[in-house]
Formats: structure tokens, C-alpha cells, sequence
């Protein structure tokens, strides 16, 4: 029985952060020789989630920066008990007599720094020092963050283990039904491109209002409120395209989430998303307007290039699962401690 640690903090904030801890604690906790126990802190949000063995903190996220990435005299342990692995978040990295994994979500702050408050750059340069000083093993969420990480970083090339990311849920294509009853509640027109949104330049919506300008879009977290599990799966499966040419990515879960309810995509043809899209998704310069207005009328105007495109996006997310995320996790930590 392996004795593992996790900070699980950062589920009090929105994000593809979240949707990952979420899903990989709750395939971890059915794998029988790991004993799971996790550290929470947040001030505002008190922990409301199932996990057994949630150690929690109400003290806000500055304070345990403070006292793991500068202050570094109280180890995990402390909190925690005795540990053979701690999981670190992507915010804090205390100091631990366990081995130590982390998770690489992407580089934004380290390597787009004019994309993120400088605080936070600041909070994730201090973090990286230690990591590369300390860390066992590091996870990519892609070969493109690994690649990133290999170059804004001096960890090892052999320290960094890929494992994916899967979509946010079970998620599957709606009845027309439920759709049209989504529709309603929030006034969405009958046919529309979906895009995401997000804080700063990263998701390149300047450029989506342009090229989508002649038709109906709908922008997740703008045009309609951040939304809930079963709400998000009926806005993808309401809608006909979903359009992201983000400039960066460490994972892209909106492609994943697409397919999975059975919506064509295009996206960017930089950084992770030709690998987490494969040959599913139709791909532009992130940066040419007129070409992905170009792409986009030919997939709106072609129903049988549409029914192409989410077939191969249905067989494109089978090698997502969030299973498969937890199995290749726990087999990171049993070579740690084997």
C-alpha cells in the first residue's frame, strides 16, 4: 500500500486545472493499493467535494506560497502525516521527505509571461527553481508542454513522463429535447459557432469575432456564463462548430469535449492541438484571419463534411480516458518507490 499525498487547492478556482484534479482523484481513489489522503486550502471556499481524507485549511493560497516556496521550513508531513508520495499542485511546492511528483498543465506564465498578472509569473519562476532542484518525477499534460517545458526549463529531458488529459466528463451528444429546452433557458439562436473564452489574448477572440462575424457565436464565459457539467455538454452539443484557434494550449480539453459530443472543431495548428486533435479536426493559422473564415464557411456550408468530421472526432477521444490518466499516474508512482 503506497501512501500518497495530493494538494487538491486548486479545485477552488475555475479552469482545466480543476477538471483535471477532479477526474484523476476520483479514478485514483478506486485504485486499491494507493491510500489517497489530500491537502486543501482556500479561505472563501470551503471543500464540498467526496473525496475521503481531505485535509483542510481555510487560509488563503498566499499564505501556504508563502510559507512552502519561500519560507520552506515546514514540510508536507506536517500537514499530511507521513507520506511515500506527495502530488503537487501547479501553485505550491512544500518540502517533503516523500518522493515528489508534479503536473505541468502548460508554461504560459514562464514562457508567454506578458499573457499573465506578473505576480503570478512571478509565484511560478520562484516554483520552478524548486522543482528543478527537487522534483522525482515531472508530468506533461502533451509532448507540446513537455517540449515547453524543456525549453523554458533545466529539468532532465528523462524527469518528464507525458500523460494525457481526457474530456471534462462523460460526455455524449444530447436529445434535440434537452437542446432546444437549454436553448431557450439562456436565448441561443438555433444554429451557432461555439467558442471559448478566457482572460487575456491566449484564446485569440478577436480573431474568432472577425471570422465568424456572418454567422450566430456563442462565447463560453462572455456571450453566456462559465456553466455547470450538464449544462456545458448541452452547449457542445447544441452547437454546429466549435471554433478555437487558441494561440496556446498545454492540453486543449474543448477539443476532447467536442468530439465527445459529437461537434466538428477547428483549431490551431500550433502548439498541443494538432496532437491532442489528430487527423479529427480541421486546423488554421491561428494567426489568418481569412483563413479560418475561409475553413469555417466551407464547414458550415458542407453537412456531409460536418458528419465526416465528428465521426473521426468520436474515434479521435477513445484514446482519452481519465482511467487511463489515473493507471499511468499510480504506475509513476510505484517506480518512485519500487
Amino acid at each position: 500500500m503506497l501512501r500518497v499525498g495530493m494538494d487538491i487547492s486548486q479545485i477552488a478556482h475555475l479552469g482545466g486545472v480543476v477538471t483535471y484534479t477532479q477526474n484523476l482523484t476520483r479514478e485514483l481513489s478506486k485504485i486499491k493499493e494507493l491510500e489517497m489522503v489530500y491537502f486543501y486550502s482556500s479561505l472563501r471556499k470551503p471543500y464540498s467535494g467526496k473525496l475521503k481524507n481531505v485535509k483542510r485549511y481555510r487560509l488563503p493560497p498566499t499564505f501556504f506560497e508563502m510559507l512552502f516556496n519561500r519560507w520552506r521550513n515546514v514540510p508536507i508531513e506536517k500537514f499530511l502525516g507521513p507520506l511515500d508520495i506527495f502530488h503537487s499542485s501547479d501553485w505550491t511546492q512544500p518540502p517533503a521527505k516523500a518522493k515528489k511528483v508534479t503536473t505541468y498543465h502548460d508554461v504560459v506564465a514562464l514562457k508567454y509571461p506578458r499573457w499573465s498578472h506578473p505576480k503570478i509569473v512571478a509565484v511560478h519562476k520562484r516554483r520552478l527553481k524548486i522543482v528543478e532542484k527537487e522534483i522525482d518525477i515531472v508530468i506533461a499534460v502533451s509532448q507540446s508542454t513537455k517540449r515547453d517545458l524543456m525549453e523554458v526549463s533545466n529539468i532532465p529531458e528523462e524527469k518528464i513522463i507525458v500523460i494525457y488529459e481526457a474530456p471534462t466528463s462523460d460526455f455524449k451528444p444530447q436529445a434535440k429535447v434537452k437542446i432546444e429546452k437549454f436553448r431557450k433557458k439562456y436565448g441561443l439562436p438555433e444554429a451557432y459557432i461555439l467558442a471559448i473564452g478566457g482572460i487575456g489574448e491566449r484564446r485569440n477572440l478577436k480573431a474568432v469575432k472577425e471570422a465568424a462575424k456572418d454567422y450566430n457565436l456563442v462565447i463560453s464565459g462572455q456571450t453566456i456564463p462559465w456553466l455547470s457539467i450538464d449544462e456545458l455538454e448541452l452547449l457542445y452539443s447544441g452547437a454546429t462548430v466549435l471554433l478555437y484557434p487558441s494561440l496556446y494550449e498545454g492540453f486543449g480539453l474543448p477539443i476532447v469535449d467536442a468530439f465527445a459530443c459529437g461537434i466538428p472543431v477547428i483549431t490551431s495548428n500550433v502548439s498541443s492541438m494538432p496532437e491532442v486533435g489528430g487527423a479529427a479536426a480541421i486546423y488554421v493559422d491561428p494567426l489568418n484571419t481569412t483563413e479560418m473564415k475561409r475553413k469555417l464557411e466551407i464547414l458550415m456550408e458542407d453537412k456531409d463534411l460536418r458528419k465526416e468530421f465528428v465521426k473521426k472526432g468520436f474515434e479521435q477521444v477513445k484514446k482519452f480516458s481519465w482511467e487511463k490518466t489515473a493507471q499511468q499516474t499510480a504506475e509513476v508512482y510505484r517506480r518512485l518507490v519500487g
